[in-house]
């Protein structure tokens, strides 16, 4: 199981796109890597999961701490490219109505 986690870092806009799986195993590495990055005042994070082919429980998790940590850093936290496997965990979770979530990318005709 693998994940490979790319972050396009500035001052006020962090870009992450994951790739791979999200689950017990790799969860620990997302979070590791993107909770310091949570934790800068007004920062915009934007998490691109197009590259995401499951996701359990776990990675969930980690989505609610880094919605927490930018939100108390008065930053915006938005995850996009969710296939509609992705989309509908957010939604039965009740997670889509606390999280910004998108299934398209911006510029992207669907």
């Amino acid at each position: 199981m693998n994940i490979n986690i790319n972050v396009n870092n500035n001052e006020t806009l962090t870009e992450v796109t994951v790739n791979g799986e999200i689950d017990v195993y790799t969860a620990p590495k997302l979070k590791e890597e993107l909770i310091p990055l949570s934790e800068k005042e007004n920062v915009d994070m934007i998490v691109d999961l197009s590259g995401v082919s499951y996701m359990d429980s776990t990675g969930l998790g980690v989505f609610v701490g880094l919605f927490k940590n930018v939100r108390a850093h008065e930053g915006s936290f938005k995850i996009i490219g969710l296939s509609s496997r992705l989309q509908r965990l957010f939604e039965i979770t009740g997670l889509a109505d606390i999280i910004d979530i998108s299934g398209k990318m911006e510029g992207e005709i669907r």
